[in-house]
């Protein structure tokens, strides 16, 4: 069986690392399987869902490298649906209902103050077309339920929690269409997965009881459930949940604002909440080849967004000249290797190329001093060599050492108490700025 999974967002918000972790995990099974990606656009919200949003998305997957095989939008596909939905109805599985959110509300509540679960008590099922014609000539429209099958059992072997087994007469029959004739996700998304060949569903654990009822919605409509994986959910480094106000932010300002690299998120998402120790990727091929859903926690994932600002220094201090020339200006090898190890963020080049090229404001606290070091400066043209023979002449003369000789010559040099190895900025400083600055 060759794999088929999907990712399928709602372009009504812009995507962020709850989002991105389905995304990766899916992505990775597939790429590990040899199989299809599909990206899905969950679109029937058409009042919320805009253009912009699915730009972004598709923007943010593939800066982070999530390219997919195959790609469809749900608002294409109404017809679809609405052929399904015919269908389930002269099956009897779809029924009309009148409640009022206010009315299924109180229900719930009676239900939960005598002890019993808030299960919907199929009222619509029972009613006559007297009833249903007094309702609609009150001006309500029915919203439309599946009719589960009951009593029954949904079991399935889960590839991260095991076996699953739910009592589907403690689940609502489930609403499939509202009162206004939209889609809610349920329906599109099983006839979907059906008709593109879907053959693993891989989500949080908040699905598991929404994923029994899809498996009785594919028995309906002719399909084979997929496989099924449900990794536990993700909450901050406390357990609290997911939000800007505590660092997590959308993939574009992660992107954007933060100046994160992408595998600095790839790297942290793709380990968080398996047994996998977290680590600095400069690519995706080891976690490819590593993926494997027996690795994943039965556990909350905890993310820590403080782990990205390590993971993408590390990044950086891996990469490559090649790998980032083409997003650098001005900037050759000789100068990125100089600068590398000191980067948190790329943008970080910029800095220390205004701090070689200058104007810097130096940092004198003792002019005679500088000035007794510029005068031991070696003649020539400055080289690699020249900043070991300089400290060691100054130390020589002087009779300094340590952080007394070191700290005054960078801070004169680049107005930094810290910085690159001044062995290898040196060079780059040249011969004239660098008496320019010591001159203050």
């Amino acid at each position: 069986m060759s794999v088929k999974v999907r990712f399928a967002p709602s372009p009504t918000g812009k995507l962020h690392v709850g989002n991105i972790r389905a995304a990766l995990v899916n992505w990775l099974y597939a790429k590990q399987q040899g199989g299809t990606f599909v990206l899905r656009i969950d679109d029937t919200d058409r009042e919320r869902s805009t253009q912009e949003n699915e730009d972004a998305i598709r923007a943010d997957l593939t800066w982070l490298g999530l390219k997919w095989d195959e790609t469809f939008r749900q608002s294409d596909r109404f017809e679809r649906y609405n052929e399904v939905v015919e269908q389930l109805k002269k099956a009897g599985r779809l029924y009309p209902c009148y409640e009022t959110a206010d009315e299924l509300d109180m229900k719930r509540k009676i239900q939960m103050s005598r002890g019993k679960p808030p299960v919907y008590d199929r009222s619509g099922l029972t009613l006559t077309d007297d009833e249903r014609s007094k309702f609609e000539a009150e001006g309500r429209a029915p919203h439309w339920r599946f009719k589960l099958d009951v009593p029954a059992r949904v079991e399935w072997e889960d590839l991260i929690r095991g076996t699953v087994s739910i009592d589907m007469e403690s689940v609502s029959d489930p609403i499939l269409i509202r009162g206004d004739g939209s889609f809610l996700y349920t329906l599109p998304s099983v006839v979907d997965d059906v008709d593109y060949g879907i053959t693993h569903i891989v989500r949080g654990e908040d699905h598991v009881t929404n994923s029994a009822v899809q498996v009785q919605i594919f028995e309906a409509v002719g399909g084979k459930s997929p496989e099924m994986a449900h990794f536990a959910l993700m909450t901050g480094k406390g357990g609290e949940g997911l939000s800007k106000r505590h660092g997590a932010m959308s993939i574009g300002e992660y992107r954007d604002e933060a100046g994160l690299e992408a595998m600095s998120i790839v790297s942290l998402i793709a380990r968080v909440g398996t047994s996998e120790p977290i680590e600095a990727f400069t690519s995706v091929e080891p976690l490819i080849a590593g993926f494997d859903f027996g690795k994943f926690s039965r556990s909350t994932a905890k993310l820590d967004p403080a782990d990205l600002d390590m993971l993408n220094a590390k990044i950086l201090h891996a990469l490559p000249y090649e790998a980032v020339k083409d997003r650098l200006q001005g900037v050759d090898q000789t100068f990125w290797q100089a600068i590398q190890p000191n980067l948190s963020k790329i943008a970080d080049v910029n800095a220390w190329k205004a701090i070689v090229d200058g104007p810097v404001t130096p940092i004198i606290e003792d002019p005679a001093h500088i000035a007794n070091v510029r005068n031991l400066l070696p003649d020539g043209d400055i080289t690699t060599e020249t900043w070991s023979a300089w400290t060691n002449c100054i130390k020589n003369e002087l009779g300094v050492k340590g952080k007394a000789l070191f700290m005054p010559l960078r801070q004169a040099l680049t107005g930094q108490n810290h910085g690159p190895d001044m062995g290898v900025l040196l060079p780059l400083i040249g011969r004239e700025k660098v008496l320019e600055r010591l001159a203050g």
